[in-house]
């Protein structure tokens, strides 16, 4: 369908691969890093890095480029960034029963049906996170969200694709002022959540003729504070008159509001089956602003490097199941970006020896000064960084 529109009507085609590329290439973000804000799954560091509102607020940024551009086709997720009162787009939802769906991916993709099901199941599932995200409605096929929708079941591409030519001729769909303005006030609002987020903050942002509102949807202790360096980050941007900042009082009021310091480390994960231990150490990196998850043996921690990709691993030696020496193995194999410090109480030289020729950046033993490591996790979490491509804003 979107192949065969594309032909009819000579527009370009932007899918959200190549929104989500164009991101990555304007943030200096990892790829991964833009792709999680299309996951339903959530990362346990999300708390410290605000990574899925980075996430956002750069496909936005993108999206707002790319709308300075005519004649555009917006295929995929990407299309429910557009705000309703842009009206010169037409939104189109192609819709149909399972057993079709499934039917046409195996004919077009070649894959067997259990395959075809997984596919489309893990889709509806990443559609109905994004449109819940985005709009606060996880039914992706709601009419409500859509000029059109169209049961492919029943409609030839032939008949689809004049349809849709149909309704681009509608004065309904074309510019005028008031949506140009909505256009003007989306790329605003664009330019300021990526100015927000490259501040540390997380927070909603919306535009009106030169006025910002932001909202905060998580538990603030010091509101005044964050009131007043919002303000400073965004009202000296250009065509901003003014700044408003409010706190959701119906959201998650038992999360509290973390300011994101990227200079500071946010994604370490801590792995020890000593509980208690590595409970305090978590809690008293984060009083020092590091961010650290806890995992209580090597699987877990393998398992995490993958779902949640943390930038720097606090490693106990001696673990029940995969001992410290195996998951460096590992994590030096399938991440090895990823720094290690080892942290241990059962070591010797010779260990030391090995872990350090394995990759390892430290090796400290317990009871641990918490002044050297944290030393230690700022030397990691610099080297990760100066890794990175620079932002190209």
């Amino acid at each position: 369908m979107v192949s065969a529109l594309r032909a009819e009507s000579g527009y370009r085609v932007v899918d959200d691969r190549e929104l989500a590329a164009l991101a990555t290439r304007l943030s200096g973000l990892p790829e991964s890093a833009i792709a999680r804000a299309f996951s339903p799954k959530k990362s346990v560091f999300e708390k410290f890095t605000h990574e899925k509102s980075m996430a956002l607020a750069w496909l936005r940024q993108a999206l707002a480029d790319l709308l300075e551009e005519p004649r555009l086709l917006l295929a995929g997720n990407l299309g429910h960034l557009v705000p309703r009162q842009i009206s010169h787009f037409l939104r189109v939802c192609l819709i149909a029963e399972l057993p079709y769906r499934v039917q046409k991916a195996m004919d077009v993709e070649g894959i067997l049906e259990n395959e075809a099901l997984r596919r489309i199941t893990a889709a509806d599932t990443e559609n109905s996170h994004w449109t819940a995200t985005l709009l606060g409605n996880g039914d992706p096929w709601d009419a409500g969200l859509y000029d059109i929708l169209l049961p492919m079941a029943e409609t030839s591409v032939e008949q689809a694709v004049a349809l849709v030519g149909k309704q681009l001729q509608r004065e309904a769909v074309q510019p005028n002022p008031e949506s140009r303005r909505a256009l003007t006030d989306f790329q605003l609002s664009a330019r300021a959540g990526v100015a927000l987020v490259r501040a540390g903050h997380d927070g909603v942002v919306t535009a009106r003729g030169g006025r910002l509102s932001v909202r905060i949807d998580k538990k603030v202790l010091m509101f005044n504070r964050l009131r007043d360096e919002v303000q400073t980050v965004l009202g000296t941007l250009p065509g901003v008159t003014e700044v408003a900042v409010e706190v959701d009082t119906e959201s998650r009021q038992d999360e509290v509001y973390r300011k994101n310091d990227r200079a500071t480390p946010s994604k370490v994960l801590l792995v020890d089956d000593e509980r208690e231990f590595v409970q305090t150490l978590s809690e008293r990196l984060l009083f020092r602003d590091v961010g650290a998850a806890v995992a209580h043996d090597g699987q877990s921690a393998l398992e995490m490097l993958i779902d949640d990709e943390p930038e720097v691993l606090v490693l106990d030696l001696k673990m029940p199941g995969i001992d410290g020496i195996e998951v460096l193995r590992r994590v030096k194999k399938i991440r090895p970006e990823v720094e290690v410090i080892i942290l241990t109480g059962h070591g010797s030289e010779e260990d030391r020896r090995v872990f350090m020729e394995l990759g390892a950046l430290a090796y400290l033993r317990k009871p641990v000064d918490i002044d050297e490591l944290e030393a230690r996790l700022q030397e990691a979490h610099q080297l990760v960084q100066g890794r990175r491509p620079a932002s190209l804003e």
